[in-house]
């Protein structure tokens, strides 16, 4: 398999997989949200994320930008405003 060569191309993966962490932990999420321990609550899966992510895309393009951390806020985090929680 070859490796993801271009910032469009690495959003998008970032955004796939980081929507497959929200998806399959749809109850961790809401536990996270509402006690504010969010990345706690999601470390491993986050991670395996991340690792997955870094696998897939070049280093030079992996190195260039931080799209899978924005992926985490615009596909985890923005969502998840509905959820009643202290930290809004």
């Amino acid at each position: 398999m070859s490796l993801v060569e271009t910032q469009e191309l690495a959003r998008r993966l970032a955004r796939t997989i980081v929507s497959d962490i929200a998806l399959y932990n749809q109850a961790k999420v809401k536990e996270g949200i509402e006690h504010d321990d969010l990345f706690d609550v999601l470390k491993d899966e986050i991670e395996e994320g991340r690792q997955l992510y870094i696998s897939r895309v070049a280093p030079s393009i992996a190195d260039a930008g931080n799209f899978f951390e924005q992926a985490l806020v615009d596909v985890l985090i923005r969502p998840a405003g509905k959820i009643k929680s202290k930290i809004w």
